[in-house]
């Protein structure tokens, strides 16, 4: 049985004393050949801010990835809200 691709994670990271509200979002959405594609989107809250695509061959290169930008986050403060 595979395993189940993670969960959309939102993350925010604010410190008024420096002016700063950010977000991070992490997905995984499967793609039309088989492969999986992490979605990535940051920037200040109130905007859109941008987003970047990486695409990988199988979903597990995809949930490992995933999984080392979340704690790099982490490690930098993000917190989910």
């Amino acid at each position: 049985m595979p395993k189940p691709e993670p969960g959309p994670l939102h993350l925010r990271r604010i410190d008024d004393s420096r002016n700063m509200r950010r977000f991070y979002m992490l997905s995984v959405q499967p793609t039309l050949f088989g492969g999986a594609s992490l979605i990535r989107n940051w920037g200040r809250i109130g905007t859109n801010g941008q987003a970047m695509i990486q695409t990988f061959d199988d979903s597990a290169k995809a949930d490992e990835a995933f999984g080392r930008l979340e704690s790099s986050k982490r490690r930098r403060g993000y917190l989910a809200p």
